[in-house]
């Protein structure tokens, strides 16, 4: 079997050469691209992984694999059984049947033919993305529509000629962990990981990712049972599937049942492609494509919003921190003004931002999903929330409020200040905050990290890269509650309510002043100098004046 580095390389081969006939066929930097190369992506990805696992079913069953997919006798419905997560093929749907039918005249149209009954095969439903008002959104489209019609039959012939068996198999990937794949899924959406449509579609650097996940899951000990996540704006779903692997595997399969929704439907197809990639599609009927903060659209009991909105054992968010949304400001503020109080608080307990005369983009929507999550925690439940690092002293407003509000109803766990710049596409300076709601006994972590990390350029924009070591730091620190001078400080819920509600480690820190003893002599050496010094600097001062004074006599007046 290739090394992880081989598979690695040959993958990311086959995105850069998609995106060639991409751009070979006018689609370059056009929204239609990130369809295709995502689309074809997840298509070979599904084939080949099918194909892995009915090898081995077939094997093990003494026929062989093609009597099987051919045939789609009673086997089929076994092989499903055993292997529930693959998505369902047919003969004339797989990579093995197409490439022999690459010489047609109109190949295109049976490529198209195959994704969307690959779509619309009962079976398939489950990896569909659903949209709040209950439609779903299919798993591939007919791709080739997106280019010219002369043009289609090149191009599907171009994109088999990449994704044929004979030039790379993800059959050899499969055994490999998450950490391969959030590799290779970041490079596959890399560029189209652009602030673009309603939501500003930022994607969550690795590192913190994997340190919100480590600190979450030690926060207590994590039980054998199934834990419900959630990420309200998920964007790609990095947050949130960390957090899912952190917790792993229990005797039942996987601890994690994943809850997320995005206002992006790019956002959520993204999501879809990772969570599949990671073989998490238990979760895939949870992926709603919706406005959270309008319409909520996990229940207590599915599709039901008169069982009540769900609450959730643990979440995690890097919500959009500005955008316009006037729009349905004043609607989302009216449907939840008497919304059920939970813990104490109800929905919007602090208020919504006001609707500014101008620059409504400048819209602080991040403090309207700070408080959504904290009404959709369960009693004892945790979460981690990015946020800009200006929330975490605001003297006033709609972020003290909320400050106030998590430590009065003692539910703060820690803050995390990051380094500037650890997202490549924003200048904003960001904070991580801990809430859990059973944390009475006050031991809160507030760290400063702001000052690790290495300047690196990504692109025209330049970011900050936190190393192995510095991750572990920063997880080590929070959860053994290392005290450490000048990077973190355990505090009380008293002594932040002496602070006014600041949650900045910084002005916690101990003032050190260093005394050093002189003797006499050594005192009056030091006045010596210093009065030499003064009198040099004043008759620098004497021929500076006299200077000016002879350029001001040198002035005439000119009619």
């Amino acid at each position: 079997m290739p090394d992880i580095f081989t598979l690695e390389n040959k993958i990311k081969q086959i995105i850069d050469e998609l995106k060639g006939i991409c751009q070979t066929n006018g689609l370059a930097n056009q929204a239609s691209e990130e369809v295709v190369i995502t689309s074809v992506f997840l298509y070979k990805f599904l084939n080949d992984k099918f194909m892995a696992n009915l090898k081995v079913f077939a094997d093990e069953i003494g026929i062989s694999y093609e009597e099987v997919l051919k045939n789609e006798n009673a086997e089929m419905d076994a092989f499903y059984d055993t292997y529930s997560q693959n998505v369902a093929f047919t003969y004339d749907e797989t990579i093995e049947y197409l490439i022999n039918k690459v010489s047609y005249n109109e190949f295109y149209k049976l490529f198209d033919d195959a994704l969307e009954k690959i779509s619309n095969h009962t079976k398939n439903e489950v990896f569909s993305v659903e949209t709040a008002d209950g439609t779903r959104k299919p798993l591939f489209t007919r791709i080739t529509e997106n280019v010219e019609v002369s043009k289609r039959n090149n191009f599907a012939k171009n994109i088999f000629g990449i994704i044929s068996q004979e030039k790379f198999d993800f059959g050899d990937a499969f055994k490999e962990n998450f950490d391969f794949y959030s590799t290779i899924f970041e490079y596959l959406i890399k560029d189209y990981n652009v602030a673009s449509g309603v939501y500003a579609e930022y994607f969550t650097p690795q590192a913190i990712s994997a340190i919100i996940a480590k600190i979450l899951v030690n926060m207590t000990p994590v039980e054998d049972k199934l834990y419900e996540i959630y990420d309200p704006s998920a964007g790609s779903g990095s947050l949130v599937l960390h957090l899912a692997n952190a917790l792993g595997k229990g005797s039942f399969g996987d601890k994690a049942q994943v809850y997320t929704q995005d206002i992006s439907g790019k956002s959520s197809r993204f999501l879809r492609i990772n969570m599949l990639l990671n073989g998490l599609t238990n979760s895939l009927n949870n992926i709603i494509e919706g406005d959270t903060l309008d319409i909520p659209a996990h229940y207590n009991v599915p599709h039901d919003p008169s069982s009540g909105v769900k609450r959730f054992d643990y979440i995690t968010s890097n919500p959009p921190f500005k955008m316009d949304f006037s729009s349905t400001r004043d609607g989302i503020e009216q449907k939840w003004a008497e919304s059920e109080e939970r813990d104490g608080i109800r929905r919007f307990f602090a208020g919504i931002p006001k609707i500014p005369n101008a620059k409504k983009e400048s819209m602080s929507i991040y403090l309207c999903f700070i408080q959504h999550i904290l009404w959709s925690l369960k009693e004892d439940g945790k979460a981690a929330i990015v946020v800009p690092t200006g929330f975490i002293t605001a003297q006033s407003g709609i972020e003290k409020t909320i400050r106030q509000t998590i430590v009065e109803k003692k539910w703060l766990k820690g803050v995390i200040s990051m380094p500037s710049n650890i997202f490549a596409n924003t200048g904003t300076n960001v904070s991580v905050l801990f809430i859990d709601k059973s944390n009475a006994a006050g031991d809160i972590m507030l760290i400063d990290a702001s000052k690790l990390g290495r300047k690196v350029k990504d692109g025209k924009n330049q970011k900050t890269v936190l190393d192995e070591k510095e991750v572990k730091l920063i997880e080590d620190t929070f959860i053994h509650q290392d005290v450490i001078d000048d990077f973190s400080v355990k505090v009380s819920y008293e002594s932040i309510t002496e602070k006014n509600y600041s949650f900045s480690a910084g002005q916690y820190f101990e003032v050190k002043i260093e005394y050093i003893e002189l003797s006499e002599e050594d005192f009056n050496r030091r006045m010596a100098a210093y009065a030499e010094r003064l009198d040099k600097l004043f008759k620098e001062g004497e021929k500076l004046e006299e200077s000016i004074k002879e350029r001001l006599g040198e002035l005439k007046y000119e009619d």
